[in-house]
């Protein structure tokens, strides 16, 4: 086991990467514009410390990338 141990997995998020939040949706929604071949991906992992999962955090990686650390979360609306 990692002696880090802090996190879960990072998170896919539908956001589409932009290097700062400059234009970014101010309404909640998902931001579908910039660098759409890369996604965002928040929460941090059991394999790294204390700065990356915090909820502030966030990185964007290529989406055809797939590693252990790495999950997603499901949600719906309720109607």
């Amino acid at each position: 086991m990692n002696k880090l141990g802090l996190g879960n997995v990072w998170e896919w998020t539908q956001d589409c990467w932009n290097e700062s939040y400059s234009s970014a949706p101010t309404d909640g929604t998902a931001w579908t514009s910039g660098n759409c071949s890369r996604r965002v991906l928040r929460g941090g992992s059991w394999s790294y410390g204390p700065g990356f999962v915090r909820s502030a955090f966030r990185d964007g990686l290529r989406t055809t990338l797939r590693v252990n650390s790495i999950g997603f979360r499901i949600s719906r609306t309720h109607p």
